[in-house]
């Protein structure tokens, strides 16, 4: 998908500066969108060229069939994210988005009251799971890597990519527990950073400060990445995991405590920690801070999902 499309000539003059600003507007969004928008727009001109019709510009029509036709075999998410792809290659290159027609958005209605929106999320892991989890994690050297993580990941509800983007001079241990310096994440493009505080642990078991000193510790890290792949020799690598390794550590570890994988991911430790806490009775803010999301949606679902059994109205009327 083009980022910026002339519609005239470019003078010499300004050729360094439109490469400079099609740079800089590739950089706008997070890589993972990007890739994940060109994958929707390549999907779209294919189906366009399939059908003899004009992808860009492409008249709402064509694209009120076309999501008529994904609809017969994609979630609606996934028509959702398509549709942002058309709008987003029509505006960059200076065009009306055909998404904002009338007949667009009538389809786009209906296939949304036919087939619903709600998605079936992976599970949180909750403070028992993860209770359990660490039971069953050995005492070497990637169990001390995966214990660290684990719990990191879960007090500091992180997303993938930011946990594993940490440094070792990121973490600032102090009385009270340790301060993660986040340098940038999927709502701070910009990157101006935000402190997360994660306290002691209750138990030396399950506690996310001194998981982390003995991870450092025996891996003698440093400096650099924080989160390390190690070979099968038991060396540790000079570079980072990939986003991707948190949701295979989440799995093989609860597979190994009898717990189902295929019920968690990688977000299952930044939900874990959100539904916790408004289990536990924390009010939105707190649990906003601790997340860094900018708005209420998604943690107010969190905190009704935790509050299911609290205060319920059946408990205690003699049932």
């Amino acid at each position: 998908m083009n980022s910026i499309t002339p519609h005239t000539a470019i003078p010499p003059s300004l050729q360094e500066t439109v490469k400079k600003a099609r740079d800089y507007t590739a950089q706008a969004k997070a890589g993972n969108t990007t890739r994940a928008y060109g994958a929707d727009w390549r999907d779209f001109t294919e189906w366009c060229t399939q059908h003899g019709r004009d992808p860009l510009p492409a008249d709402p029509q064509t694209v009120a069939y076309y999501i008529a036709d994904l609809a017969e075999r994609r979630k609606p998410s996934t028509i959702q994210r398509r549709l942002s792809a058309v709008s987003q290659a029509h505006q960059a290159a200076g065009y009306d988005t055909p998404t904002a027609s009338i007949l667009v958005r009538s389809v786009w209605a209906g296939i949304r009251r036919a087939k619903g929106t709600r998605q079936e999320g992976k599970l949180p892991l909750l403070v028992e799971d993860l209770r359990l989890i660490l039971r069953h994690v050995p005492d070497d050297l990637p169990g001390r890597r995966d214990r660290a993580l684990l719990l990191v990941g879960f007090a500091g509800a992180f997303r993938r990519r930011e946990l594993v983007s940490l440094d070792v001079g990121d973490i600032q241990i102090t009385g009270r527990g340790m301060v993660i310096l986040l340098r940038r994440s999927k709502t701070d493009q910009e990157g101006i950073g935000r402190k997360i505080g994660i306290p002691y642990g209750s138990s030396p078991h399950t506690c996310p400060v001194e998981a982390l000193q003995e991870w450092l510790a025996a891996s003698k890290i440093g400096h650099g990445p924080l989160f390390r792949p190690i070979n099968r020799h038991g060396q540790i690598r000079n570079m980072r995991l990939s986003d991707k390794s948190v949701a295979l550590i989440v799995k093989r570890r609860a597979a190994e405590a009898g717990l189902d994988p295929r019920r968690f991911s990688g977000h299952s430790l930044r939900a874990g920690l959100a539904t916790t806490a408004a289990m536990a009775g924390k009010d939105e803010r707190a649990i906003m801070e601790q997340t860094g999301h900018k708005s209420t949606q998604m943690v107010r679902r969190y905190i009704r999902d935790g509050s299911l059994f609290r205060d319920n109205a059946a408990t205690g009327i003699g049932l």
